[in-house]
């Protein structure tokens, strides 16, 4: 681990993050700070983010040299019983290292925000509305391993089973930049327990996921451009979901785009934040400067079927998951439907760090 330690070290610049710890600490004295409040919220954001960084650098450094100094007293005193030790202590400082290694490839603008992540179920009639259910138990049980808190904006069931689409909002610190590697098609192959021929049957759903950016976005939206329209929510949310037309769902009709929001208890509170979410999609693709770029943010685009997945869970006849775009597989398909993201999630920052690398 030396190597890879000392040479990841070089690119870590932890004298720069110091540096720029140091100048905000400055700004931040600074009379006037707080006359644009706005403002002096995303430098706090940023001084917050950097010292996290830098106190876990140097925690993982310390691991290092007390890794160092027992592997040379075992040379020295020539005690093989400190084996066991040093093994585990080189297995911790290797899970440490490549947690903050990937988190340093967490570097753009809303990577630290929270993630809305949106399922729609798609080619495969009530298999495929089954299969967005098991995706959605998917995605809450790897939030649940996280420690991050989940949020069901929407909800639509399946007519038989499962789920049509459902909206999670899905909380804690860099979600959407962990959960921005799973927007795509999601392709199952399995025997179907819904065919009574007991054949294998593929199955598809998309996935789109998106920053919760709560601040005030400055884009303009005008009211001809909207269709609102409002209905009984379903789903979980206790009994009063059902009592009232509360849920809003709102396309945008120049861009077809579709938000919908049933969690909160009243109609204008849901349309406050189906609005919060359109004008987080638009000023996003606004941020795009080519369309490959907004074909990539808008999975919902993409038709829901043949050729367009970015992972293959295959049940039978044998269980593998693959990812295509990083070639990265697990054998133990039950073991990711558990939540068990993290391997796709860590190959996925790996390839788009040097896709971006080659790029430039």
């Amino acid at each position: 681990m030396k190597n890879r330690w000392l040479k990841w070290g070089m690119h870590f610049d932890l004298a720069g993050k110091e540096s720029r710890i140091k100048e905000i600490s400055s700004i931040m004295e600074a009379p006037g700070f707080w006359d644009d409040a706005k403002k002096a919220q995303e430098i706090i954001k940023e001084l917050n983010g950097l010292k996290n960084i830098v106190e876990k650098y140097n925690r993982l450094k310390n691991e290092y040299e007390d890794l160092e100094t027992l592997i040379q007293i075992g040379y020295e005193e020539n005690d093989e019983s400190l084996l066991p030790e040093i093994k585990e202590a080189l297995d911790k400082f290797e899970e440490d290292f490549e947690e903050l290694r990937l988190r340093t490839l967490l570097s753009e603008e809303y990577d630290s925000y929270n993630a809305i992540l949106t399922l729609h179920a798609g080619a495969g009639g009530t298999e495929s509305c089954d299969w967005a259910g098991m995706l959605c138990r998917m995605y809450q049980r790897w939030a649940d391993k996280k420690g991050f808190t989940v949020q069901v904006l929407d909800y639509l069931d399946g007519e038989e089973a499962g789920i049509k689409s459902v909206t999670l909002q899905i909380n804690g610190e860099y979600a959407y930049g962990y959960l921005k590697s799973e927007r795509g098609v999601h392709r199952l192959v399995r025997i179907s327990p819904f065919n009574a021929a007991g054949k294998r049957q593929t199955s598809f759903v998309s996935c789109d996921v998106m920053p919760d950016i709560e601040e005030d976005i400055d884009i303009e939206i005008d009211e001809k451009d909207l269709r609102i329209d409002t209905y009984h929510a379903s789903g979980a949310g206790g009994q009063h979901v059902n009592k009232t037309a509360s849920a809003v769902r709102i396309t945008h009709l120049p861009t077809n785009i579709v938000v919908q929001c049933q969690n909160e208890r009243s109609q204008i509170q849901n349309r406050e934040k189906a609005m919060q979410m359109l004008k987080a999609k638009l000023y996003m693709m606004k941020q795009q400067e080519n369309q490959e770029k907004i074909s990539e943010l808008r999975g919902e685009v993409k038709e829901i079927g043949w050729g367009n997945q970015i992972r293959s869970y295959v049940l039978q006849p044998y269980t593998l998951v693959k990812d295509h775009r990083t070639n990265e597989e697990v054998g133990n398909a039950q073991s990711v439907l558990d939540g068990n993201l993290d391997p796709f999630i860590n190959a996925y920052l790996k390839w788009n760090a040097q896709r971006k690398l080659q790029s430039k």
